[in-house]
């Protein structure tokens, strides 16, 4: 029998996770050792005894074998939170395809080289008289500054130093004087930085409690009951627009706060991290934390610290907070399940909702995902029975969804209207100002406008490093929003010569502008990202329009996710089926869930809303099933075509992405690991027949492999890029493929070429 060896790490910090020391396994643990076990060896060259994680079983041993120290033994006790977050790099490694060094630097906090905040107290010593005789002599000696300190600890015995230093104007160094003279000394303490102040100050008084409805709290008693019996589960919860998700994520939260567990809610969005926050502060105070990438890096591991230390129940944030510390979960909830950004573009590629349903299981936790327009992953798992389904069909004002109108924007144009507004769009408008209410115009674009072209010849102005258009900007340039090259505007086509050169379709900026044409007294606020690159502007604007302090506010897909203004009762999606268009099998699930999302932010207070959806194809039944606001009839529609082409939900995809320098090398490699994949499943297809355990005998569908081809952008930063797809009902036989291809890149590596695997793609290639 082979020698066993594990890789460990001794340190368990961010910057230290590259280097792993190697000992051999001993007889007795063979069959016992796991990935995330803590195990104590030997280290250095004296007697030296340590504790460590093992990261990594092999049989390799990658030094000299005879020089190998042997693990002494594993540490008893329960399992830690460091061990829980290995044993989850460990899932994602084998699951997503990357190194283990990458999905650990994924799941563990980074440990920041920043300075705690230090918060200084000066405390007097002397007591009166003294402090009077230094006064004394310090007015004979025209002291001006130390005079001023003294005659405040006559006052007070203890005075903040920023206070001292600031206000009074009194020098460190004239402050060191008095210590070293025994009349004060400096108290120093160190705090963690909590990143919600913004939140505790507009906060106000705490949030009214409302009685849950029927419906409401069947859930939470259904999702708290199943967790006292020891039998946490998952469940989806299906809710309109307006339905009372969140209060119901809130009580669940409640009563496990008040079990002594924590709790993990996710949002898409960092934009919609202010509301959110602001709520749960209001019913959770200082113990409710966020994390996501507008902190800095001495907040974000400071938030970590605190949550080990169990002084917050609850973080909010993006899908990173997944990896929280905490020691004991007790339920993680998903908002918005549906949306994409839950889905990582970097190596691990995981899926939020399935690390999820791990991080749940390592806790015994509770997992919730909540959403008006479920993923179609989600809904058949609860269509299949895997998780619980609850529908909450009422709006919690007790009003409807909007009333909804389609317009032809081809029937538009016969009829003369040119502009971006439609006539009925324009009519609602004018009413909505009329009677001071609130206006939201959605347009899935960024920028003054989109991709600039002649129309005399054709030519598209891209990118020389990307193959990508590039965008107009009302700065006069011209800008590639993936590598950054920038240039300034045309008026020529450098192609044919034409004078008639320009952006086609229309951007956020040029839709506020018409607006103000039509509407020149109409207050307007713009959210897109151009408005949002600094740090808090997001919440400068959603609380300026909480606040009615604009009429309309226009902008991208950001503000039709989960947000909540009583006040609009009007929305307007301008050129809706532009997804529609995308080279991606999932461009009608994401079409119908934009629509249902952006109307159903109308009419969520008291008044009654109305929607109007601007189209050219008003026949698609992704535009009509949203105008119905029919999530299981388009969910039927969407599987048979999933069904059809073998996608997923219907069954699993594999995408094997390769990155290089050199188009000819970099395809070269994408056809030599394609035909790998493709010999090994004829290998694997042909034992299978003669066993009569192939999918062929069960009338499923057979593994296969679609390409290789140059990626839908082929380039990006002067790197070209390729991919081919294995499709197949089972997702155990894309991971061996995984594995095949990992181990055949491994003894013969690709050189300068990069080999990255993504299960399930949300975008492709």
């Amino acid at each position: 029998m082979p020698e066993l060896y594990a890789d460990i790490i001794v340190d368990i910090s961010h910057e230290k996770l590259d280097r792993s020391f190697q000992y051999r396994i001993p007889e007795e643990l063979r069959d016992t050792l796991e990935v995330g076990a803590c195990v104590v060896v030997p280290f250095g060259n004296g007697n030296r005894q340590i504790k460590g994680y093992v990261i990594e079983i092999q049989e390799v041993c990658s030094f000299d074998p005879a020089r190998t120290k042997e693990i002494l033994g594993v540490v008893k006790g329960g399992v830690g939170v460091e061990q829980k977050l290995i044993v989850l790099a460990a899932w994602m490694k084998r699951n997503y395809g990357s190194t283990m060094i990458q999905a650990l630097k994924t799941v563990i906090p980074a440990r920041q080289s920043v300075k705690k905040l230090e918060h200084r107290t000066l405390e007097r010593l002397m007591n009166r008289e003294e402090i009077l005789s230094l006064l004394g002599e310090s007015q004979r000696k025209k002291q001006i500054a130390k005079e001023r300190l003294l005659q405040e600890l006559l006052q007070q015995e203890t005075l903040p130093c920023e206070w001292v230093t600031s206000k009074l104007g009194v020098s460190m160094q004239t402050i060191r004087s008095l210590e070293k003279a025994g009349a004060l000394r400096i108290v120093s303490t160190e705090s963690l930085r909590n990143p919600v102040k913004l939140a505790a100050q507009n906060a106000g008084t705490q949030e009214q409690r409302v009685e849950l409805s029927e419906a409401q709290q069947q859930i939470v008693d259904e999702v708290i009951a199943s967790y006292d019996e020891g039998k946490p589960d998952g469940y989806l919860i299906h809710g309109i627009t307006g339905s009372g998700k969140t209060e119901v994520y809130m009580r669940i939260i409640e009563e496990m706060v008040s079990r002594g567990r924590q709790a993990i809610f996710l949002i898409p969005e960092i934009a919609l991290t202010y509301q959110t926050l602001l709520r749960f502060y209001k019913r959770f105070g200082d113990r409710v934390s966020v994390m996501n990438s507008t902190l800095s890096p001495g907040e974000k591991y400071d938030q970590c610290e605190r949550a080990k230390k169990g002084e917050i129940d609850v973080i909010i944030g993006p899908r990173s907070a997944l990896f929280t510390p905490f020691p004991n979960i007790g339920v993680i909830i998903m908002d918005e399940e549906h949306e994409s950004s839950y889905k990582s573009e970097s190596s691990p590629k995981y899926h939020a909702r399935e690390v999820a349903e791990q991080v749940a299981l390592l806790h015994g936790a509770s997992l919730i995902l909540g959403s008006a327009t479920p993923s179609l992953e989600a809904y058949k798992r609860a269509d299949t029975g895997e998780y619980k389904l609850f529908n909450l069909r009422e709006r919690l004002t007790g009003g409807k969804l909007p009333t909804v109108y389609t317009t032809d924007l081809r029937q538009e144009l016969k009829e003369g209207n040119r502009s971006i507004f439609s006539r009925k769009l324009q009519e609602l408008l004018a009413d909505r100002l009329e009677k001071g209410e609130q206006s939201i115009l959605f347009l899935n674009r960024r920028g003054y406008a989109g991709f600039v072209s002649c129309r005399a010849c054709g030519h598209v102005m891209k990118c020389p490093h990307c193959d990508v258009a590039l965008s107009e900007h009302n700065n006069g340039t011209l800008q590639c929003h993936y590598c950054g090259y920038s240039q300034k505007k045309v008026n020529t086509c450098p192609k044919c010569g034409s004078k008639y050169i320009g952006g086609f379709k229309a951007g956020t900026q040029q839709i506020e502008e018409k607006l103000r044409e039509l509407f020149p007294a109409a207050r307007t606020l713009r959210m897109d990202g151009d408005t949002t690159r600094t740090k808090d502007s997001y919440e400068r604007i959603l609380s300026a329009f909480a606040n009615r302090e604009a009429d309309v506010l226009i902008g991208t897909q950001m503000i039709v996710k989960g947000h909540d203004f009583p006040g609009v009762t009007l929305v307007g999606v301008l050129a809706a089926d532009l997804s529609l268009g995308a080279n991606d099998y999932r461009a009608g699930e994401r079409t119908f869930q934009l629509l249902t999302q952006a109307v159903g932010r109308a009419g969520r207070g008291t008044l009654p809303g109305e929607a109007v959806i601007q189209t050219y194809q008003p026949e698609h039944y992704a535009v009509r099933y949203a105008a119905l606001q029919d999530y299981e009839g388009f969910y039927g529609e969407e599987m048979l075509y999933r069904e059809l082409g073998g996608y997923p939900p219907a069954a699993h995809m594999l995408a094997v992405q390769v990155f290089s320098s050199g188009e000819k090398k970099g395809m070269d490699l994408a056809e030599k690991l394609a035909d790998s994949v493709r010999q090994e499943l004829l290998s694997q297809a042909k034992q299978e027949k003669q066993m009569g355990t192939g999918p062929g005998s069960r009338g499923a569908a057979e593994p296969r492999v679609i390409g290789p081809a140059a990626a839908t952008i082929s380039r990006i930063n002067d790197i070209f890029r390729f991919a081919f797809y294995v499709k197949s009902e089972k997702y155990d036989i894309l991971i061996k493929i995984k594995d095949s291809l990992e181990e055949q890149l491994r003894q013969n590596p690709s050189g300068t070429e990069t080999v990255q695997f993504d299960f399930d793609p949300m975008n492709t290639m």
